[in-house]
């Protein structure tokens, strides 16, 4: 093992420029941990304007809507000011400097003398994407006052900066102005499109006889994909109980991760939770690079905060004698947790501030083993392909595992942010460290495999409301890579599901295993739609393209009216992108599911895997030799 990752080497390839939404940082390092001696509460610190706020301290839903107004988000971008009744192309130029849903901080070419505290300007702009989150990409044309005018040296010149006052909250601003269209517009295009899935298959009935095979699986596949948004749209999230604060221990493993492994740390420090029920241990899987410097680093910055937070006996850091994969770092920081509850975080994966507290609330029911969160994608506005994983990352969660969620019967407890009882997974913490399927380890997939060990005796659910985002593949093949070891691993567990499902809710184990045979179908039923109809009968498969736009409108309008975001069309695009390039790896996955290299990383079996091919290279080199 040791010769193995002495053999690792960090893998060249170009860099992409992630385009990350970057938050204004705030002078205090855990801006969002309650404080112990009450020296400034959440409300101080966010800025609530009158006394009848005062008594919604212990609120979390109205601290966390209070955060959500006073975020602020680094900008650079044009702003144009006007005064009544100027034209734009006569208005002020400035250019934005960082801005929030309630104002905005802009930097002019010089001081003006004649723009005074307290003056209105029409506010002209346009958001880029990824400056603010999902759906605030938009134009904005809005009233705001100067409440604040200073300049400031950088460089060696002088800055000259206005800070504005929205006259109403861009969420409410977008609320009446885009977001209230979209959600209109979604709402109505997503029932035409499931009525007339309705009616086509309401024809595969009447052809039924002409191709019993076919025209089953259609029906089938349209049941299977209606039911899953219905009950996704009935799905309703557990509301936080402000007194039901258990104690949860997050448990970070990582390796060769040191770009991101300080913000997910932070991340997961600076929770609104009780500072005498949260622990955070990060476990290092002996990376190579210099992962366990910035771990270290900022396990320092943090113990240096305060006193007070308890930092010191409740953020700390371990190293594996040797590298032995993500499910040895994941139980020993088990083994090491304090408190009942453990939460599983990936060492790429930010969490937001409330997320812990949204995602213990299920397990005041003792028979939930389980919880997901909410996974969104960061980088989303990088390139096409992170645009592609956002619409489906997001129908995956809010649709697929809610509707799971509806049946106590979640299948996949994501890694990113998922919670689990301590005690089962001590319980069967040896059997998923030995795991084997057909004689090999089984070491990717941790997800699914230890859901299925909890889905056999417990419940799973999921929280929408318990949120974190996470980097995505921006590379094209590291994206099919990840895309090929996900589907081997879902073969491998829903093979062992099926085993035990039946016993759950029966309307669940139907829909379980519907779901596990039109996947594996999909490409024979592909080829025989668009290959074989018009080649043989020469028949143009109109019907079945038809299908497959409604599909895909279906995913593109759940996302628009949930996320109101520009992004809805890639719904389009990745359902395009699935029939032409991603689902011809399920045949690939049938036939290699047994395999256990990573693909986007050298873990031993990685590096194992390589040093096998290299050898084969050799020697076939050798045999081609003259003697």
């Amino acid at each position: 093992m040791k010769q193995l990752i002495e053999k690792i080497k960090p893998r060249k390839k170009e860099k992409i420029e992630e385009v990350l939404t970057v938050s204004k940082t705030e002078r205090r390092v855990l801006s969002n941990v309650p404080d112990p001696e009450k020296i400034r509460v959440q409300v101080d610190r966010r800025g609530a304007k009158d006394s009848d706020e005062s008594g919604k301290l212990e609120d979390p839903e109205y601290l966390n809507r209070i955060r959500m107004l006073s975020l602020r988000y680094m900008a650079d971008f044009p702003v144009t000011l006007l005064t009544k009744k100027q034209r734009i192309k006569d208005g002020i130029k400035a250019r934005a400097v960082d801005i929030s849903s309630t104002g905005l901080l802009v930097e002019l070419d010089s001081e003006r003398e004649d723009i005074q505290v307290g003056q209105v300007f029409m506010i002209h702009c346009t958001i880029p994407p990824g400056t603010m989150p999902e759906g605030y990409e938009s134009t904005v044309k809005l009233d705001a006052a100067v409440v604040r005018s200073f300049t400031q040296e950088e460089d060696g010149r002088q800055k000259f900066m206005l800070a504005f006052e929205f006259s109403k909250p861009l969420t409410d601003y977008f609320r009446k102005k885009r977001w209230g269209y979209a959600i209109y517009i979604a709402s109505t295009f997503l029932f035409f499109a499931a009525a007339f899935i309705v009616l086509m298959r309401a024809e595969s009935v009447i052809y039924f006889k002409y191709n019993m095979y076919l025209y089953l699986y259609s029906l089938i596949a349209a049941a299977f994909l209606l039911t899953r948004y219905l009950f996704g749209a009935l799905y309703r999230v557990i509301p936080v109980n402000p007194d039901y604060t258990p104690g949860v221990s997050i448990i970070i493993p990582c390796f060769n991760e040191e770009q991101w492994i300080h913000r997910t740390i932070l991340s997961c420090v600076n929770q609104n939770y009780p500072i005498d029920k949260l622990e955070v241990i990060v476990v290092d899987d002996r990376s190579t690079d210099r992962s366990a410097e910035e771990i270290q680093k900022v396990i320092d910055m943090i113990h240096n905060e305060a006193e007070r937070y308890m930092t010191r006996e409740r953020v700390k850091m371990h190293i594996l004698s040797e590298n032995g994969g993500k499910r040895v770092a994941l139980v020993k920081g088990v083994e090491m947790a304090k408190h009942d509850l453990v939460v599983f975080v990936d060492s790429d994966s930010f969490l937001e501030p409330t997320a812990i507290r949204n995602l213990v609330q299920p397990f005041q029911d003792p028979k939930m083993g389980g919880v997901a969160g909410r996974t969104d994608v960061e980088n989303k506005f990088t390139n096409a392909i992170t645009k592609l994983q956002t619409v489906r990352y997001y129908i995956a969660f809010r649709i697929m595992k809610a509707a799971e969620s509806w049946f106590d019967s979640v299948t996949c407890l994501s890694g990113p942010l998922s919670c689990y009882r301590k005690e089962l997974i001590l319980q069967h913490s040896e059997a998923w460290l030995n795991q084997k399927f057909l004689g090999q380890p089984a070491t990717f997939g941790d997800d699914r495999s230890m859901t299925n060990f909890i889905l056999r005796t417990h419940r799973t659910g999921y929280q929408d409301s318990a949120i974190c985002s996470t980097i995505v593949p921006s590379d094209m093949n590291v994206f099919l890579k990840q895309q090929m070891r996900w589907k081997r691993s879902w073969l491998r567990e829903s093979l062992r599901a099926s085993g035990f499902i039946w016993r759950k809710e029966p309307f669940m184990a139907i829909f379980f295993y519907i779901g596990l045979i039109v996947p594996i179908a999909a490409p024979v039923i592909v080829l025989y739609n668009l290959i074989y109809v018009p080649l043989v009968h020469h028949v143009f498969p109109g019907t079945f393209l038809m299908g497959l736009l409604l599909m895909a409108l279906l995913m593109s309008l759940a996302h628009l009216f949930f996320r109101r975001s520009k992004l809805w069309v890639f719904g389009i695009v990745f359902c395009v992108f699935y029939e032409l390039v991603l689902l011809w790896q399920m045949p690939v996955a049938w036939v290699t599911f047994w395999k256990s290299t990573w693909g986007t990383r050298e873990t031993p079996q990685d590096v194992e895997a390589r040093l096998k091919k290299e050898a084969r290279k050799k020697n076939k080199k050798g045999f081609g030799l003259p003697f």
